[in-house]
């Protein structure tokens, strides 16, 4: 076997996969056609209001609002539920900062609390736990494409009289028992930053099956105007997060070939669960049976450096790269950040919520902080190739772990 990539060996993966963003004459096209119109925004196109109609179909729910991005989606569901000062919302410690960023935006605080072992998702016993006289909501995060627990989060959410909203933005096309994510609460949001399953580079999503919060959603959204209504009347406090007509184009492009793409990436992860779970010390993601569709917007597994002649994770993913196998970072704990250690978020709570506060540090995080220093993330073009592109990750993974004891 040649020596590792890392120490000047020949890389495992020496054609590249498949690149990302992907486009044609379909993109190009639609492009033009905006670019033609002159109805370069939304209100005199019909881009944007196509894709809204034709994702919120594809994700089985009634109504879709776009706008600039996947944190401005979660921004305006919490404006339009009312949510902000004395309030609190539960979200998963292991996420991006935008799902609590957004809570604090409004005045409300983002309760942390760790995930399950297995998935990685937001822990039900934890969230349930964690609800006091002012919890208003519970997010969902489907990390990594794969839905929470979202039986046991209905049932809590129902119990305790609280929104159950669902952070989508890596689950496009992911499923819980036959199900599209994304409006199986009161509300959900998707991404299409350049990174996620769909792109425009930029752009979100608010998915709803309730029809009066589908109005407030759209008001948001659009400077608090309402439908029908003169374009300079404005009912209640909103923002200009409207999406572009050039970006709409784009989107509806990307949803013609979605459905292939997700069969390729499904075929490949199923091939890395079962020949990375021969190697001692990888642990693929647990694939909850009542999901029945994972959308991947990365390949996820646990690593142990036991298993690897004490090789540390940091190391390890350095090695993979090497071989030509790409990788994106895990999410650092929000607890951790310094927007949560120093106190500056206690700042955008009313005093007496502020003063109510125990230290995040006191708190439980070990599961989270598990899969952060560990969980090696690989990016979903990985997904995309064919069964040789795929075969390699797994050669690359089982190279790295023989040779272990060669990296100092």
């Amino acid at each position: 076997m040649d020596k590792l990539a890392l120490l000047g060996g020949t890389p495992t993966k020496t054609q590249p996969f498949p690149d990302w963003p992907q486009y044609d004459a379909q993109e190009r096209e639609a492009l033009l056609n905006v670019l033609e119109s002159r109805a370069w925004w939304r209100e005199p196109g019909t881009q944007t209001q196509a894709f809204e109609e034709a994702f919120a179909a594809y994700q089985e729910a009634k109504y879709g609002i776009a706008c600039t991005n996947g944190t401005a989606a979660i921004e305006i569901m919490i404006a339009a539920l009312e949510i902000g000062l004395g309030d609190e919302v539960i979200v998963p410690d292991f996420t991006f900062v935008a799902t609590a960023s957004a809570v604090l935006l409004h005045g409300a605080l983002p309760v942390l609390v760790d995930v399950d072992k297995d998935t990685y998702c937001i822990d039900p016993q934890k969230v349930e736990a964690a609800i006091t006289k002012r919890t208003k909501a519970i997010i969902a995060v489907h990390l990594a494409g794969h839905p929470a627990d979202l039986d046991a989060l209905r049932e809590i959410a129902e119990k305790h009289q609280l929104y159950l909203l669902e952070d989508s933005s890596h689950a496009h096309g992911s499923e819980w028992k036959g199900h599209k994510v994304g409006a199986l609460g009161k509300a959900g949001t998707f991404s299409f930053q350049q990174s996620k399953l769909m792109t425009a580079g930029e752009g979100g999503i608010i998915l709803t099956n309730d029809p009066e919060l589908e109005v407030r959603l759209r008001s948001v959204h659009d400077c608090g105007r309402m439908p029908g209504e003169w374009f300079y009347s404005h009912f209640i406090n909103g923002g200009n997060y409207r999406l572009s007509e050039w970006q709409g184009a784009i989107l509806s492009q990307q949803l013609s070939r979605f459905d292939v793409q997700g069969k390729v990436r499904s075929t490949n992860a199923a091939y890395l669960n079962q020949h990375l779970l021969e190697i001692e010390g990888i642990t693929p993601q647990l694939f909850d049976r009542r999901v029945t569709r994972n959308g991947h917007y990365c390949y996820v597994f646990t690593y142990d450096p036991d298993c690897f002649a004490g090789l540390p994770t940091g190391e390890f993913i350095k090695a993979l790269e090497a071989e030509g196998i790409p990788t994106q970072a895990s999410y650092p704990p929000l607890h951790a950040l310094d927007l949560f250690k120093n106190g500056e978020y206690l700042k955008r709570l009313l005093p007496e919520h502020a003063s109510e506060q125990k230290p995040y540090s006191d708190e439980d995080f070990s599961v989270t902080e598990v899969g952060f220093r560990n969980s090696v993330w690989l990016v979903h073009r990985a997904l995309l190739g064919d069964e040789q592109d795929t075969n390699e990750i797994v050669e690359a993974v089982r190279k790295i772990q023989q040779q272990a004891k060669t990296i100092k």
